[in-house]
């Protein structure tokens, strides 16, 4: 389907470059910023690791996997043609309905001609000589490009837990983020999940409904609060379809592109009859609304989030009919919202019944997995499945996993080392001709928005070195350094920043990542948007261009 890269070219001119930009990934982040790409003329190819586009969605195949915002503010907004001919089917879609909708955008676009798939990129080296970046595949080829432009995902780097004995297992075992593509049946089987992020609290519930025995081992409880899916009717698609400027514009304005936004009330200022009463009717609406519609001292306040933390702690024991157990479920070492918030569809009822059981690893740590199970430190548990819900190495860890030099060999991965530096989230000073589509710094949020804005800026900027002959972009070290700063700042006073996450960069089962560092950044997108646009409309004089 698609041509291989050019094998062992000749040294490059200016002008002798196989593309003249090199996308990494062919998700919702790879996907536009090709169609972008092919607006400007430019020669691109798409290197994807797997055998398809979809990137999130193709690999997190996981029984339950599904959006947490709502399906229709998720889809992309570019094409008005698109927006006409989709039609939802939920108002959280799962994933394989956005699966299928990602290849639908890829045919309609005719974008698979400049991917290549089951390609995964190995290393990334700039070469000054030319102006131009050399991407090397694990096996061997190469190929030169003037931009190198990342879109690898925030949540794309899967890690295993510092478990032994995984290999040993003679049953079948996954990570979630790596589901095979033929059906896994649980029926009558002992099941096993390690982890309960969002992604395990979403297969735990659908593994639950026919595991002959399920076993969740548990290390840190989390704050869920009820999605509230349902399909959506044909009359309600065509509402929403006669309003989506108005659902665009509402993203636009809030501060985590989600039609959501914070109450202008604060806990403490109201009464308790109407605290109360506001956080029953957040706990009964669908989506995010209960954390980025909140009242807005929830997330900066310690008083304010402990009385949040105290409500959905009600509501756990309220939903767990064994104490012992929903005590266990209910956190203790974080408030709410301090941690991303994961939406759930039955999760805590699945604890009441008579096939489940709930291990806390804190109390009795998992000592290793054996061929025929889970030892830990009190008991030995026999499995014919073992899923590892245990997450990602966030933001910066697909990055890590390419070796990407800038100027003079510069690493990276090393440059990053203590803390990312870049400027607006997008370049990093040193790494020329280099862009990030949702790299550490950037304004997170519900993902295509985000995504959209920031490949839109790159495509702007390489439009504007490309009509007056630039060959070389960079920013300079003090536009990177005093974004990097801002970044910092802006966390000051926020409550996430004293809890260990995948928000502060850590993660235990990583080594160097068990030291907070400032990942995203948290002046909401309206902001961030604000300062992007300062940055272009001024004539992009934080950068150094010939």
């Amino acid at each position: 389907m698609n041509d291989a890269v050019k094998m062992d070219t000749p040294s490059a001119t200016q002008s002798d470059v196989d593309f003249d930009a090199i996308i990494i990934g062919a998700g919702v982040s790879g996907l536009y910023q090709l169609y972008r790409a092919r607006e400007l003329g430019l020669r691109t190819r798409v290197f994807e690791a797997g055998p398809n586009v979809g990137g999130t969605w193709y690999w997190n195949r996981y029984p339950g996997a599904r959006f947490d915002s709502e399906s229709w503010s998720y889809g992309y907004s570019f094409s008005q043609e698109l927006l006409d001919e989709w039609d939802w089917e939920e108002h959280f879609a799962g994933q394989p309905e956005t699966e299928r909708y990602l290849n639908y955008v890829a045919d309609k676009f005719d974008l698979r001609r400049d991917i290549q798939f089951n390609a995964v990129v190995a290393a990334a080296h700039y070469q000054d000589d030319n102006h131009s970046w050399k991407i090397t595949l694990d096996d061997g080829s190469h190929c030169t490009a003037r931009f190198l432009i990342t879109a690898v995902g925030v949540l794309s780097a899967a890690v295993m837990p510092r478990i032994s004995g995984t290999d040993s297992f003679k049953g079948q075992s996954c990570h979630t983020h790596n589901w095979p593509t033929e059906p896994v049946s649980f029926e009558g089987k002992r099941v096993a999940v390690i982890g309960t992020g969002a992604t395990g609290i979403q297969a735990i519930t659908e593994i639950a409904k026919t595991a002959g025995h399920l076993t969740v081992f548990q290390r840190t409880a989390q704050w869920s609060a009820p999605l509230h899916n349902s399909k959506v009717t044909p009359e309600e698609m065509a509402d929403i379809r006669k309003n989506y400027t108005d659902i665009f514009a509402r993203c636009q304005e809030t501060v985590g592109c989600f039609i959501h936004a914070a109450d202008p009330r604060a806990a403490l200022e109201v009464s308790e009859e109407e605290r109360e009463a506001f956080w029953e009717q957040r706990y009964s609406e669908p989506g995010f609304g209960i954390w980025m519609g909140n009242f807005k001292d929830v997330l900066v306040d310690a008083e304010a989030n402990q009385l949040m933390s105290d409500f959905l702690a009600r509501k756990i024991r309220e939903r767990v009919t064994d104490p012992a157990v929903a005590e266990m479920l209910i956190p203790k070492n974080h408030g709410f919202g301090t941690r991303r918030v994961p939406l759930e569809s039955g999760y805590f009822e699945v604890f009441n019944q008579p096939n489940v059981k709930l291990v806390d690893v804190n109390e009795n740590p998992i000592k290793c997995v054996t061929p025929d199970g889970i030892q830990t430190s009190d008991a030995d548990y026999g499995f014919d499945i073992i899923i590892y819900a245990t997450g990602f190495d966030a933001i910066t860890g697909a990055f890590d996993r390419i070796d990407i030099r800038g100027v003079g060999g510069t690493s990276l991965k090393d440059k990053w080392a203590d803390q990312p530096v870049t400027f607006l989230g997008i370049m990093v000073d040193g790494f020329p001709n280099f862009m990030m589509v949702m790299g550490p710094h950037a304004g997170l949020g519900n993902f295509p928005r985000a995504v959209e804005y920031t490949a839109d800026w790159v495509a702007e900027l390489i439009g504007h070195a490309n009509t007056r002959n630039v060959t070389r972009i960079d920013a300079t070290a003090d536009a990177a350094n005093a974004w990097t700063d801002h970044v910092v700042e802006l966390n000051d006073g926020l409550l996430f920043t004293e809890v260990d996450s995948w928000m502060t960069g850590i993660n235990r089962n990583v080594d160097g990542k068990d030291v907070r560092r400032i990942m995203r950044y948290s002046g909401g997108h309206p902001a961030f948007r604000r300062r992007c646009e300062a940055v272009s409309q001024g004539g992009y004089q934080e950068l150094s261009m010939d």
